[in-house]
């Protein structure tokens, strides 16, 4: 059976070794090395796990196996009060894949927001990603904004 949890200390090694492919299957994709930047799934999982930090790492679970993660933060939107979420992350192992954990992870990440008191949530897809931009669909996101960049010699 899928489900998703909060993250605790023993999940650690298993975080980190699907960060870390979560970020080289990122990093392959188009834009995806300026998206994940140099950052090792060690400094993102301090990030996300510090005490007091405003985020929160969850894992998805499938036959009581750690199979999936995923990362989400809070920011104030610039000129008002309220907060805002951002799932920065939302990986599920490629064997794992199609039986609901990343769905549950996603409903976990957003229950999470809502607790937080959240007014929006930003979820973050790479060009051509169309994986990702299904599920977050299906999670009842919608696209307004697309971003595109020029590098400048």
């Amino acid at each position: 059976m899928e489900s998703a949890r909060p993250a605790q200390a023993d999940d650690r090694p298993a975080c980190a070794e699907l960060l870390t492919r979560a970020l080289a299957e990122a990093r392959a994709m188009r834009g995806g090395a300026t998206l994940a930047g140099d950052a090792t799934s060690d400094q993102l999982l301090a990030r996300w796990t510090r005490t007091g930090a405003e985020a929160a790492l969850h894992v998805g679970v499938f036959h009581d196996v750690v199979v999936g993660l995923a990362a989400a933060t809070t920011f104030a939107r610039p000129g008002t009060a309220e907060l805002s979420g951002r799932i920065e992350c939302c990986y599920v192992e490629d064997g794992a894949r199609g039986v609901g954990v990343g769905t549950a992870l996603m409903q976990s990440m957003l229950a999470w927001c809502d607790e937080k008191h959240c007014r929006d949530v930003d979820a973050l897809a790479l060009p051509g990603d169309r994986r990702s931009k299904q599920r977050l669909e299906a999670a009842g996101f919608t696209a307004r904004l697309l971003v595109l960049n020029r590098q400048m010699n």
